[in-house]
């Protein structure tokens, strides 16, 4: 069916489950921790559901991304390949669950739902009732979408304001597997054993002529490992001697985001960081 004969049938009162479709379904969450992937499982279970219960839809598959962020579409896989699917005309409509699953960005909001229509494909968001397919959804689209990325930043000068705050009372940020340290409510706390180690390495790279490879099979010898159990490369003893945590110090807020949405970073000037 035509994306014109589709809305002239929706005005004219036909629901949408009983017009036949394509129908696939995209689903998103922006971490992988435990209960995302819950909420990712359950967004899946719900669409097969409702997908199933309309007879005259044809369920074409499913698009689902996970632990990716829908502040940018440039690393969503299966996002870009149901774009490129649409092209193709696999399918007629893509059920989402809301504006903030499809996209966080109001621009990408935009310019994907017009792709698609000019592909002859549909969008509905469920949470929002915004179905694309009708003349009036861009205004509310563009209003919903401004709402769900202004949260977005919201939330990222949230973070900002929560890592300066816990930097300025003490606490160390990042973390807690570090060669000589546990981490204890955000405190560094010295662990003696480990501590031996730490002393040898900054010993044979400043008091003998020994370079970075002779000191890891020193330690090896010593038996001293990694925590995999394996010798302590090269790049970890870099590591180790770069970081000020061993000379006595912390060293935070070195980088400042410039752009929520591009994640774009600058290096900050010693001056602005906090030690």
């Amino acid at each position: 069916m035509d994306l014109y004969t589709v809305r002239n049938n929706i005005m004219k009162g036909v629901p949408l489950q009983e017009l036949k479709l394509r129908v696939c379904f995209y689903a998103r969450v922006s971490t992988d921790k435990d209960e995302q992937l819950h909420s990712l499982s359950a967004q899946i279970s719900f669409f097969n559901d409702y997908i199933s219960k309309v007879p005259n839809w044809q369920f074409i598959g499913s698009y689902i991304d996970e632990g990716i962020s829908g502040t940018s579409v440039n690393k969503r896989e299966e996002f870009l390949r149901m774009i490129d699917d649409a092209k193709n005309h696999k399918f007629d409509l893509i059920l989402t669950k809301e504006i903030s699953r499809f996209s966080r960005s109001t621009l990408d909001s935009i310019k994907y739902t017009q792709e698609l229509l000019q592909d002859g494909v549909g969008v509905y968001f469920l949470n929002d009732n915004i179905n694309t397919i009708l003349p009036d959804s861009e205004l509310r689209l563009t209003i919903m979408s401004s709402i769900a990325q202004d949260e977005v930043r919201k939330l990222s000068e949230r973070v900002s304001f929560g890592m300066k705050r816990s930097i300025d009372s003490g606490t160390v940020l990042g973390c807690s597997n570090i060669y000589g340290y546990v981490k204890d409510k955000g405190k560094l706390v010295i662990d003696e054993k480990e501590a031996e180690m730490i002393k040898i390495i900054f010993d044979r790279y400043t008091n003998t002529t020994d370079g970075l490879s002779k000191v890891s099979k020193y330690l090896y010898s010593l038996g001293y490992k990694n925590k995999k159990g394996k010798r302590i490369d090269t790049t970890i003893l870099t590591r180790i001697i770069e970081n000020p945590k061993y000379k006595g110090y912390y060293c935070g807020h070195k980088t400042k985001v410039l752009d929520y949405r591009t994640k774009k970073k600058k290096k900050l000037n010693e001056s602005e960081k906090i030690k």
